[in-house]
């Protein structure tokens, strides 16, 4: 019975986790939305290249899914000004980059990627009580990672590097080397979203 009330209490923190996300009003929202614009700039400092390739392992990523998952479709909000304040000058895009020159580079795709993922797993979330649990939440991290992060990636870089590039050759620079990371990355960050989320909808009963 100690047991039940322990979970019962965890059931009540992680539900009243999330009512702000119905009870606050815009100016806190976007106080939070710029807030997880901040952090994904802060992991974008941690950063590494590996051989062959202009595109790093950033630790940016986990701002992008944690945004949708935090925020709801908000979180797609928060990376919109991740974009739009990088453009303006503010230097927080991976090595202290800024301007709408490096959304135009190599990596600019990806950005405008993190956009689009950002505010799909917000719309999961939100929408769907069972994309909470571990596997759901997995496979959407891996979309949203694999198809709306990489898809406009791909695509920017070979029309920045002049479409001189085979589609394996650019897999094999932007894509293979990254799979085992991103997996694991998804892995984690699905582990923490489905421990945090309630797996109820906001005004029912607490229920499993």
């Amino acid at each position: 019975m100690e047991i039940n009330m322990y979970l019962d209490k965890y059931k009540a923190v992680r539900y009243n986790f999330f009512r702000w996300r119905y009870e606050l009003n815009v100016v806190y929202k976007l106080s939070l939305a710029l807030a997880f614009a901040c952090l994904t700039g802060l992991l974008a400092q941690l950063r590494f290249y590996l051989p062959g390739t202009p595109v790093p392992v950033t630790g940016q990523v986990f701002g992008v899914l944690f945004a949708g998952v935090i925020l709801g479709t908000w979180g797609g909000v928060s990376q919109c000004m991740y974009l739009g304040i990088g453009a303006a000058g503010i230097p927080w895009f991976a090595g202290l980059n800024s301007g709408f020159g490096y959304i135009a580079g190599p990596t600019g795709g990806y950005l405008i990627g993190f956009v689009i993922a950002s505010f799909f797993i917000g719309y999961m979330v939100d929408r769907y009580i069972r994309s909470r649990s571990f596997l759901p939440m997995f496979a959407i991290m891996l979309f949203s990672t694999f198809a709306l992060i990489y898809v406009p990636g791909l695509i920017q870089l070979y029309l920045w590097m002049g479409a001189s590039v085979g589609f394996w050759e650019l897999l094999t620079m932007a894509v293979l080397p990254f799979i085992a990371a991103d997996v694991i990355k998804a892995a984690i960050a699905a582990g923490i979203a489905s421990g945090i989320t309630p797996k109820n909808a906001y005004g029912k009963e607490l229920d499993i």
